[in-house]
């Protein structure tokens, strides 16, 4: 009797199932457990491990989800699945679902990267090509949303299969991102913290429809063309240059280069002449109140610097009831003889307290012509 009730003993524990997943693997996402024809046993013994969720699907159907713990199915634990079976008094025979084990630990270290360079628009440089790169981290934190809108059917969804369509949504918001900041583009290399932040915050909510969790973003680098980059650091050294003497200092390294390509005697003699005229131009610029000298002259011992150019004078004259110039003496002699202005029209200029016609204005009467010569001199 006593073998007869311990074989009984066995044989029923053969109709208990144990439904559990061991991963062995770095990169499973969602395994599904397989049983022939999908059968679970009632008081069937579910394990979920820390790091797991376990989601029951029927006919296509997100039924009752699990958290990391030890189960014995039937239904006071399903009441989800005991509702789409219509199981009103419980079940003795075996019901079919499939089951979905969610690994739900971080995923670190996942890269990214932009496949091709895309265009952005800079105020100062124009149209620019720019590349990045960099990592992220994510976990899945809705198993059945992602099980129902991503995984579907697959049996054995892998890290790969995430990334490619994760990968393909950070580029297009990166990019998107990027063009609406409307910074510089030599601050996106020196703030990439600051935009990978900002980065992150926009594309969480893009991952939280499908039930993941954006962990981290990073931009490791963002790269462009080795001119722009030239021209960007002689652009930021503008600031601190005088324009002409860098325009100056450009054009002189630019006559000594061609002097250099001209070869034999001749090139070395002009690249010479060249440096002579480069020395003379750097010395005029770092002393500008030099007196210029010949080339190849020796400079007067005492000499003094002649006074500055003195400034033109200008005028301005009213003509139809309105002010017009300021013009040059010379314009304003055309104007009167083209009958622009007369001797009445009135006149001003710098240092003048008032209007003054024309013939009144002392420098200006020479304009009108058939002046009395002085008288002459007494014997």
């Amino acid at each position: 009797m006593d073998l007869f009730n311990e074989i009984k003993k066995k044989l029923s524990h053969e109709f208990i199932d144990i439904i559990e997943w061991l991963d062995a693997t770095d990169d499973t996402i969602v395994h599904r457990f397989e049983r022939y024809q999908n059968e679970i046993k009632n008081n069937a013994k579910l394990i979920v491990r820390e790091g797991q969720t376990a989601v029951f699907v029927n006919e296509g159907q997100l039924a009752d989800v699990f958290k990391p713990g030890t189960y014995t199915l039937n239904t006071q634990n399903m009441p989800i699945l005991t509702t789409l079976k219509g199981w009103k008094y419980g079940f003795d025979s075996p019901f079919k679902a499939e089951v979905y084990f969610v690994n739900t630990r971080l995923f670190t270290d996942e890269k990214w990267g932009t496949k091709n360079p895309f265009m952005l628009s800079d105020e100062r440089f124009g149209l620019v090509e720019i590349r990045a790169f960099g990592t992220y981290s994510f976990r899945v934190n809705d198993p059945g949303k992602f099980v129902v809108d991503v995984v579907g059917t697959d049996g054995n969804f892998t890290n790969y299969e995430v990334n490619e369509h994760l990968k393909s949504l950070i580029v297009t918001r990166f990019t998107n991102t990027v063009g609406q900041a409307n910074l510089p583009i030599e601050l996106y290399a020196a703030n990439t913290t600051e935009l990978s932040e900002t980065c992150q915050e926009v594309m969480q909510p893009e991952f939280g429809r499908i039930g993941i969790e954006l962990e981290k973003f990073y931009i490791e680098n963002v790269s462009m063309p080795e001119e722009l980059k030239k021209e960007i650091f002689e652009y930021s050294r503008l600031d601190k240059l005088d324009m002409t003497k860098l325009a100056q200092f450009k054009a002189a390294k630019a006559m000594e280069e061609a002097a250099k390509n001209e070869g034999g005697t001749a090139g070395a003699g002009m690249g010479m002449g060249m440096g002579f005229v480069l020395a003379q131009q750097m010395g005029s610029m770092m002393n500008p109140q030099a007196t210029q000298q010949p080339f190849g002259a020796q400079p007067q011992q005492g000499a003094v610097a002649p006074p500055p150019i003195p400034a033109q004078v200008m005028y301005h004259y009213a003509a139809n009831s309105q002010q017009m110039g300021p013009v040059s003496f010379e314009k304003l002699q055309e104007l009167f003889a083209s009958r622009t202005i007369n001797r009445d029209s009135l006149i001003w200029k710098q240092g003048m307290a008032n209007w003054t016609a024309l013939k009144d204005v002392e420098e200006l009467k020479s304009f009108l012509g058939g002046s009395t010569p002085p008288p002459l001199p007494s014997e």
